[in-house]
């Protein structure tokens, strides 16, 4: 059956079929972005002196994501308040703070260059794909919000516009997984302290 994401994705078929379906795929980025954050801890540099500034970049882009998260009623309802009025996309904000953090703190060139592979293959397509799927379901709400805010990269800050009204805790930590993510990170994020500071 042809579907709209079959469409976006194209019909490629053999190896680069599949690299299509797995770019196309949000539980397998999910996934690929989650293990990267394990391999910055695995992979960490001893003795490296951008641990705290790193990790402390990405309890900033988690924070993030767990605040967004409060907003989301997916394919129901058109967030385009809070973190929704600066960006389109701010679970991939919070995503990219969170791996340029871990990252960071890693200090791991190889790791870096890993890092900057996967933004560079997955996020653009996982952009175009959901502005498509939102205009398709929301049409004309969504293109009146979207035409002024940018993708992930915030155009203009206003404090005001970071309202909580409609932020729901049960909805970000529990509904959209915020709470499990967090506990991940938690730990990924020890793990990377202890292997970057060996006794």
């Amino acid at each position: 059956m042809v579907n709209e994401r079959t469409t976006r994705m194209g019909d490629r078929t053999g190896l680069l079929g599949l690299f299509d379906r797995i770019r196309f795929n949000e539980i397998l980025r999910q996934g690929i972005g989650l293990l990267l954050v394990a391999v910055c801890a695995h992979f960490a540099k001893p003795g490296s002196g951008t641990v705290a500034i790193g990790l402390a970049m990405a309890v900033v882009g988690q924070v993030f994501r767990i605040y967004a998260a409060g907003f989301i009623h997916k394919n129901k309802q058109l967030a385009s308040t809070g973190p929704y009025a600066l960006v389109r996309h701010p679970l991939y904000l919070g995503n990219f703070l969170i791996l340029i953090g871990f990252t960071l703190a890693c200090a791991n060139l190889y790791v870096v260059a890993g890092v900057i592979l996967f933004f560079l293959i997955w996020y653009p397509a996982a952009i175009a794909y959901e502005d498509s799927k939102l205009e398709r379901i929301f049409e004309d709400e969504w293109r009146e919000w979207s035409k002024n805010i940018h993708a992930i990269i915030p155009g203009r800050f206003r404090w005001a516009d970071l309202k909580t009204e409609g932020w729901d805790t049960y909805q970000s930590l529990i509904r959209n997984g915020e709470l499990p993510i967090s506990l991940y990170l938690l730990s990924c994020g020890i793990w990377l302290w202890v292997v970057a500071h060996p006794t």
